[in-house]
């Protein structure tokens, strides 16, 4: 079952997933660079087993929801968060940081009791 939340503070997480202004700017620049339709298309924010702690992130570009995704609206973005995920995900923010050191997209998630040592997979 599809549901939409839009409502509370768009930057917090809380029991929905939160999108920085910064990081909306720049999915929405990258989803448009790629010729696809903001209204309709979106983000999606994954978990996956994987990684020396056991879990990690994926995240892609998708033209349409899939029917029991949530769906989260922030900022103009459009996120897709899958039943798996969801639970995993809950009350994080998704956030971008630029600088000499790489730019790039990061979950801040508040589920997170330990993180691998290079900080690409965690542990629930």
């Amino acid at each position: 079952m599809s549901s939409t939340a839009d409502d509370g503070d768009p930057d917090l997480g809380g029991e929905d997933v939160g999108v920085t202004e910064q990081a909306a700017a720049e999915a929405l620049d990258l989803l448009e660079s790629e010729g696809m339709d903001i209204e309709e298309s979106g983000l999606r924010l994954y978990v996956q087993q994987g990684g020396c702690a056991g879990l990690s992130y994926g995240m892609r570009f998708e033209h349409e929801p899939e029917p029991d995704d949530e769906i989260f609206e922030r900022h103009g973005l459009r996120v897709f968060v899958d039943d798996a995920s969801i639970d995993y995900i809950e009350g994080s923010v998704l956030a971008y940081e630029g600088g000499l050191q790489g730019a790039g997209f990061h979950v801040e998630n508040p589920n997170v009791v330990s993180e691998c040592g290079c900080g690409e997979s965690f542990r629930t």
